[in-house]
């Protein structure tokens, strides 16, 4: 009689469809970024729980454009570096560091203060920007890189024990097999990003303060038709060449996570800062002297 080995090809298809369990449709938030919400004025809405925030505003800020060279995942760190700022309280956001942003306003301000077609009473006179006390720097150290991983077919194992056990000791086997061998064509990996933030005072240069900031991403990947061997044939070719399972962090929430890391750490450092002293005064020769 079929029955039985039916309910067991229909249990070991189950197995591997919520394997690779794909929701279709598109919906909005759920990212995983730790920099999320919005920010007005001095206000945050949905902010990360773990932010560390001020009481009051340090100062003005110019941001860099964070723009990172060698990446095909990310482009700028720009704007989530400021969300993550503005949401804290720590500093005024001004646009300058942002060179596109500042090409555009200056263009606009321009055309608006000069074409003659702007109404009176406009305030298009000079002297309305506000000077930037703060210059933060974003730079990434280590981009993404992989410091381990590994591959094989111990899901296979598992999966045969842990059916045999419940007394389905044939679909085990097939499910040993399937699952093992398509585990033995994925890798295990993970990768590291570390990052940091320097903040310099504008009109002496001086170094304020510097953080490091690191995220880890663990990558699974596993698919192929061959994974399934003779199998595959029984879901058709389409079927059988697609079936497969992948959870993969993008190289740009891994970084931006790092950097949130790296703000938090200096955060923490602002809000107990002491400015550092050389006798005689910052720049007059300092204390290490030279021989003659």
């Amino acid at each position: 009689m079929a029955v039985k080995p039916m309910r067991e090809f229909t249990l070991l298809v189950s197995i591997l469809a919520l394997s690779g369990c794909v929701q279709p449709g598109v919906q909005t938030g759920g990212s995983s970024n730790l920099v999320s919400g919005s920010a007005g004025g001095g206000t945050s809405v949905n902010a990360n729980k773990s932010l560390e925030r001020c009481a009051i505003p340090l100062g003005t800020l110019a941001v860099s454009d964070g723009r990172l060279t060698g990446s095909s995942s990310v482009t700028t760190v720009d704007p989530l570096i400021r969300l993550a700022v503005q949401q804290s309280n720590c500093f005024v956001l001004s646009s300058i560091g942002n060179m596109a942003t500042e090409a555009q306003l200056d263009r606009i301000l321009d055309k608006q203060r000069n074409s003659g077609e702007v109404r009176a009473g406009s305030k298009q006179h000079k002297g309305q920007q506000v000077a930037a006390d703060y210059f933060l720097e974003p730079q990434v150290i280590v981009n993404n890189e992989a410091t381990s991983g590994q591959s094989g077919n111990i899901a296979g194992s598992l999966v045969g024990l842990g059916l045999g056990a419940a007394g389905l000791g044939g679909v085990g086997s097939l499910a040993s097999a399937a699952v093992g061998t398509l585990a033995a064509g994925g890798v295990t990996e993970t990768r590291t990003t570390d990052v940091a933030l320097t903040l310099t005072d504008i009109r002496s240069r001086v170094q304020i303060a510097i953080a490091q900031g690191s995220a880890t991403a663990t990558n699974l990947s596993a698919s192929g038709s061959g994974a399934f061997g003779g199998w595959s044939g029984l879901f058709g070719g389409a079927a059988g060449a697609s079936i497969g399972t992948f959870s993969r962090t993008p190289e740009g929430i891994s970084t931006a996570a790092a950097f949130f890391d790296a703000y938090n750490g200096m955060v923490l450092s602002l809000r107990n800062y002491k400015a550092q002293e050389v006798k005689g005064g910052l720049g007059r020769g300092g204390a290490l002297g030279v021989g003659n």
